[in-house]
């Protein structure tokens, strides 16, 4: 690279591999010791807080928002945001709903599904890396078509009766144990690891290798830490915006295979507000909405302090409006504590 091409300063693509490791790491740290201070806290406040039941919901409620979140975070890397994960998720999960009614195997429904999620997400990143458009109006278009096609297809009603197949990838687990009493009702004598959060751990370990060892990641990176420096230096930096797109509407699309297969039903009114939730988690756990910092361990702790938080307030009672008003006061707290990190 010729002198001229050299980024003068700043964030720039000499500078950001160094970052990548350290970025946000005070506020990562800070958010895990939230965490901490939330299970110890709702831990003395209900004695039920730790029962292996309570543990297995939180797991489940956590996998669909770190799905979200780990495709949120790659694409606020680039210094964009997407506000279509939630209609995506509902999209996705109606198109391998009906995909298995006509008789398509579950397996391959469900990579449909991701597909069409996919689909969604490159649209996405086409409009705004061609057409220009502002992420969030880009975005924000695909939220109300996705949502509204998910309900044109489906009437606005849910589609049932899936079948047990369907349902096996939300409610099953591994190393589940199971005994038959004598009066012939089965026992449960360990619940085993939900999928869903094996899935999760999978694409978690799968995106965090992407982000730090493949070029893509450092590419990305270098996109939303300084794009000009980026391009000057050799980085398809409209190629690198779109991929983190596609990522992060396959993992919607994934992400509505979850829930959806929890709930053995197809619901085109789910995901509803799931955008913000996936916004949350990334900007807790240390994700720059100015673009250039995150990653998915900070991620996963912001996705767990959520699901936490979520779980505690209702076994203690709080109302889900209120919870909103709790949820959305820890977002903004979370956004303010970046703000004043880029200034310094």
């Amino acid at each position: 690279m010729s002198q001229a091409l050299k980024p003068a300063a700043g964030r720039g693509p000499a500078s950001f591999a160094s970052l990548m490791p350290d970025a946000g790491k005070i506020h990562r740290l800070s958010a895990l010791l939230t965490l901490l201070l939330l299970i110890v806290g709702f831990a003395l406040a209900s004695q039920s807080f730790f029962s292996v039941n309570n543990g297995l919901t939180i797991l489940l409620q956590t996998s669909v928002i770190g799905l979200l979140g780990i495709g949120m975070t790659m694409v606020i890397i680039t210094g964009g945001i997407d506000l279509s994960v939630g209609s995506v998720l509902a999209l996705a999960g109606v198109g391998t709903a009906m995909a298995v009614k006509a008789g398509v195997p579950v397996g391959l429904a469900m990579g449909l599904g991701v597909v069409i999620g996919a689909a969604c997400g490159a649209v996405n990143g086409l409009v705004v890396t061609k057409a220009k458009i502002p992420p969030f109006v880009a975005t924000l278009g695909m939220m109300l078509m996705a949502r509204g096609l998910a309900l044109q297809l489906t009437g606005a009603a849910p589609i049932s009766q899936l079948g047990e197949a369907f349902g096996r990838l939300g409610n099953g687990a591994l190393f589940r144990v199971v005994e038959l009493q004598p009066n012939g009702f089965p026992k449960v004598i360990f619940p085993g690891i939900p999928y869903p959060a094996i899935l999760l751990l999978v694409v978690a370990a799968g995106a965090a290798y992407m982000l730090h060892r493949r070029q893509i990641g450092r590419h990305i990176y270098a996109t939303g830490s300084n794009e000009e420096a980026a391009r000057l230096s050799g980085v398809r930096v409209d190629r690198t915006k779109l991929y983190a797109y596609v990522m992060s509407g396959a993992l919607a699309g994934l992400a509505g295979n979850v829930l959806m297969s929890r709930l053995v039903t197809a619901q085109p009114s789910e995901g509803v507000m799931y955008e913000l939730d996936a916004i949350a988690t990334a900007v807790i756990g240390g994700a720059s909405l100015s673009g250039g910092v995150g990653t998915v361990s900070g991620t996963m702790i912001g996705a767990f302090i959520i699901g936490i938080l979520r779980n505690g307030l209702n076994m203690a009672g709080v109302s889900a409006f209120i919870q909103q008003i709790v949820i959305g006061a820890v977002v903004i707290g979370a956004v303010w504590i970046d703000q004043m990190r880029n200034r310094r």
